[in-house]
């Protein structure tokens, strides 16, 4: 019987040392990860419903220039135009809309809320 207790101890410090491995093995691709996900400059103002919007030198998004130039990160890249993607650095939607407009995203209120009204 002192046999069986040994062996479950055993299973159970090894199930702790795989879970550990994965944690750190789930730590070390995190930090390995790019800070910037694909990220392509385009002109805001050629936005086509079938393509996206067309990608354009990156000199259009560092100076100002006759071509409405943005950073547009992810998305697929395809014949000069990229789709699917977002204006927003995190890769998320956050508020922006595909036409080009900017969105200003969804603001909640954290501890007492983001209301300013006053009850009463």
């Amino acid at each position: 019987m002192a046999d069986t207790g040994r062996q479950s101890r055993r299973q159970l410090r090894s199930g702790t040392v795989v879970l550990g491995g994965m944690g750190l093995l789930a730590a070390a691709l995190t930090a390995c990860s790019s800070d910037d996900p694909d990220k392509r400059c385009v002109d805001r103002d050629s936005y086509n419903a079938a393509k996206g919007y067309k990608v354009v030198a990156e000199k259009n998004c560092k100076t100002v220039t006759s071509v409405n130039g943005a950073h547009y990160y992810g998305g697929k890249k395809k014949s000069g135009w990229v789709k699917g993607g977002s204006f927003t650095k995190s890769g998320k939607s956050s508020g922006s809309s595909s036409d080009g407009g900017s969105g200003t995203g969804v603001h909640r209120g954290g501890l007492g809320g983001g209301d300013s009204s006053s009850g009463g």
